[in-house]
């Protein structure tokens, strides 16, 4: 989706709502799909007192395996931008204005770099996940396992022979 911003540039106190969804589900995110839903988009631009205002709410579900246990989650995730829009700046980059200077704005290109940057680098069912067990693989999230917890070090196995006498 193009935005054409000339009138919103050119006319102050007007404005321009935005409502769209953006398809994203063949994003591959180390080695997964984990954007399987339409991500919504809703905002509006706006210009007031000669300055262009992009602000947009945009909402996604992440589906991914818990790095932990393994077991399917979603989480649904807000990213909310607030940028300016400038035709041109003096300074070389700036966080918070983005430059157009054919004031268009391409929508999509500029909310799948947004789920990109915000998209989580670990994904866990609960916070308080417990993990799987490393020797039987149990998820420990359903309950204790049976294995020997006390791991001795091969190099002190002798030294644990001594003692065991």
């Amino acid at each position: 989706m193009i935005l054409d911003l000339k009138r919103i540039f050119a006319n102050e106190n007007s404005s321009l709502d935005i409502e769209h969804s953006l398809d994203m589900s063949d994003v591959d995110f180390m080695g997964n799909y984990p954007l399987k839903k339409p991500i919504k988009i809703s905002g509006s631009v706006f210009n007031r007192a000669s300055v262009v205002s992009l602000n947009l709410n945009i909402e996604y579900a992440f589906a991914s395996p818990c790095d932990r246990c393994g077991v399917d989650t979603e989480h649904n995730h807000t990213v909310i931008v607030d940028k300016l829009l400038a035709t041109a700046i003096e300074r070389q980059e700036s966080d918070t204005i983005i430059t157009i200077p054919d004031m268009k704005l391409d929508v999509d290109e500029f909310v799948y770099s947004e789920v990109i940057l915000d998209l989580p680098s670990k994904h866990l069912c609960k916070d308080s996940c417990k993990g799987i067990c490393f020797k039987c693989g149990k998820n420990l999230n359903e309950g204790e396992c049976n294995c020997e917890t006390r791991e001795v070090d091969p190099r002190l196995a002798k030294l644990m022979e001594l003692l065991d006498n």
